[in-house]
């Protein structure tokens, strides 16, 4: 029997795939020219990365260096408007493509999933998705990441608009949606703790008084809906039938049962019940008299709600009892917060209206038009439509980072997301890192076009250019070279394989010291003199030097790792040249190790009968109306039938 799930599903059988998706290995080369700073870490590396390429390749290529070490994504993907916001398969997505919902999602799909295995075990991604497309990001991201969502953030995009108004409705807001790992959490805003006190000089510390209530009704929680009493006045408090106590009563527990938290009796016992001093007390000596009460509304209330009613069982408990008309509170201290932070709110406050209301929890972010504006002056001219304002990218990484942790925006467009990384480590001292991933957006009619080369990393390199605060920043521009793999070890260079176990074992991209040397060293231990080196054209000569290698200040001690395209022949010949002293040998093939970590990520796909179940959802494009919906399969033309 066909089983049945309520999900996201969309043809991808029949839309052209990603040209030669995992045919081949992708390879970084690095091109100084377009890179900054190089020269002044060229020993260490950097480990800013802007690459150039398809971002599927992009993320092929991080999945072998970076797997499971960057800890924040941010990406502003194509919003799938129709408006030539998009590039897929070397052409633009129109807003008459029959399968332009299918293609959107599977391009994302494709590139989430491989962005799933780079996260840590504490990371989050964030996406930006206008209205009109969330709800199919929003499934299509639960199945990437399933049991990961964290929420949804507002952002106000702008004032106001009278274009494109249906319905007299402005869309002028959008989302960041929020998924993230175990052990992810937001940073949070500081508490402020001016309403903690200690008058009473409490051994305990600083307190303040909070409500003693939850917000459910008796009817929902009967057992927490009983009378509290003060032991010491003998005073009794009805309990609120909107808002029942927050606490168990021992009273109300059966045999055996526990509970999480302390009793109230307990918090009674500990003086952690604050009881009013003064305040009216009033005893009813029948019935009658409690009705007419109630009747009269002259019966301790919660705000303007009287808590007696006619309608609440038990009244007749309450008659010749002392009934407070105040209400007892809970004396929370301030050792026992468990958060030292304010969470953060899921609203972005537009920077026009920061002060007109009340909300220190919130980010606060310019609008879109300031994200133009940015660019356009760093640029002279508007050299990208829609970067967002660096006010958003900054407000959320300084929420979702801390100082050391590597930003990747595999859809970096104008490079907003690198600047904002710039911008906060200047502003804390921080020592984030940015991977910024971007196409050329070249095509037929645009074959010389660099979006990557000429705003996105010509942003980066002015950015850091106009600050001295910023000079000692430094980024290397990648591109990908893609080699079918029976050839990657005869056809990459030197310098490619270099630059890929760099990014492996170090994180870090930097210059070849020289080409032409035989033997290139990747990491070098300063404890124990111990080395890994790439060594790219095996030769008597180069398996001479390897033997020679200096591995150790102590004489006849060390261990070398060898990556090259004989590993058996390195082996045996350093155990046979070290035999009898303690120097040992790792030797690892170079075809493997360039292989590594690019293989396809798997799916599951849906078969046609599944495809087919009307209760499935499916993300399609009307073609018979021109419009834009969900229905239960995406049609296709009688020709494609």
């Amino acid at each position: 029997m066909t089983q049945q799930k309520l999900g996201l599903y969309w043809e991808n059988s029949a839309i052209e795939r990603d040209a030669a998706l995992n045919a081949n290995t992708v390879l970084p080369r690095l091109v100084p020219d377009h890179s900054h700073g190089l020269d002044a870490v060229a020993a260490q590396g950097t480990p800013n990365l802007i690459i150039e390429g398809d971002n599927f390749d992009s993320l092929r290529l991080l999945k072998s260096t970076h797997a499971g070490r960057v800890r924040v994504i941010y990406i502003d993907p194509p919003y799938n408007t129709g408006n030539k916001d998009w590039v897929y398969n070397d052409r633009y997505v129109g807003a008459n493509d029959r399968w332009r919902h299918s293609q959107w999602l599977e391009f994302l799909h494709q590139r989430l999933t491989l962005a799933k295995s780079l996260l840590t075990q504490d990371g989050v991604i964030l996406v930006s998705i206008n209205d009109e497309n969330r709800a199919r990001l929003e499934m299509l991201m639960d199945e990437v990441f399933p049991g990961r969502r964290l929420g949804s953030i507002a952002w106000r995009t702008r004032q106001g608009s009278n274009a494109d108004q249906q319905c007299f409705l402005s869309v002028d807001h959008e989302h960041v949606l929020v998924y993230g790992n175990a052990g992810f959490k937001f940073n949070g805003f500081e508490k402020t703790y001016e309403m903690y006190g200690n008058a009473d000089k409490d051994p305990r510390g600083d307190w303040r008084a909070d409500n003693l209530t939850l917000g459910f009704s008796f009817k929902e929680r009967p057992n927490l809906y009983y009378p509290l009493k003060d032991p010491e006045t003998g005073v009794y408090y009805p309990p609120n039938p909107d808002r029942i106590w927050v606490y168990a009563s021992e009273s109300r527990l059966k045999p055996g049962q526990t509970v999480q938290a302390k009793t109230m009796e307990e918090f009674v016992r500990l003086n952690q019940i604050l009881f009013p001093k003064e305040q009216r007390v009033e005893t009813w000596s029948s019935l009658d008299a409690l009705l007419e009460a109630i009747e009269s509304g002259d019966v301790p209330r919660a705000g303007k709600s009287p808590i007696l009613r006619r309608d609440l069982p038990d009244l007749a408990f309450w008659v010749g009892k002392p009934i407070g008309f105040g209400r007892p509170a809970f004396k929370r201290y301030k050792a026992d917060l468990r958060n030292q932070a304010q969470p953060l709110s899921s609203w972005i406050v537009p920077n026009f209206e920061d002060g007109d209301y009340e909300a220190e929890n919130s980010l606060v972010s310019a609008t879109n038009q300031e994200g133009a504006r940015q660019v356009a002056e760093i640029f002279g001219n508007r050299a990208f439509n829609y970067a967002k304002p660096i006010s958003l990218i900054q407000g959320l990484l300084a929420q979702a980072t801390c100082p050391g942790d590597t930003v990747l925006d595999f859809f970096a467009g104008s490079g907003t997301t690198g600047h904002a990384v710039l911008a906060l480590n200047a502003q804390d001292g921080g020592q984030r890192s940015f991977i910024l991933c971007s196409s050329t957006e070249a095509t037929d009619k645009e074959p010389t076009k660099n979006l990557c080369r000429d705003v996105c990393a010509a942003r980066i390199r002015k950015v850091i250019e106009s600050d001295p605060a910023l000079a000692a920043n430094s980024f290397a521009y990648l591109q990908l070279d893609k080699i079918a793999p029976g050839d990657a070890p005869f056809e990459a260079d030197c310098a490619q394989a270099f630059q890929l176990l760099t990014l492996r074992l170090g994180h870090v991209a930097r210059p070849v010291p020289d080409p032409q040397a035989g033997i290139q060293i990747l990491l070098q231990s300063v404890t124990d003199g111990s080395l890994t080196v790439l060594v790219h054209q095996l030769s008597e000569a180069t398996l001479d030097a390897l033997a020679a290698l200096p591995l150790s200040a102590h004489l006849g001690y060390g261990h070398v790792r060898v990556f090259s395209t004989r590993p058996d022949t390195v082996r045996l010949h350093l155990e046979e040249a070290w035999a009898g002293t303690q120097k040992t040998v790792d030797s690892q093939s170079l075809y493997h190790a360039l292989r590594q970590g690019q293989g396809a990520p798997r799916r599951k796909r849906s078969t046609p009968r599944e495809r087919s179940l009307a209760t499935h959802l499916i993300a399609t494009n009307v073609e018979e109306t021109g419009g834009d919906g969900l229905k239960s399969i995406e049609k296709s033309s009688e020709s494609a039938a």
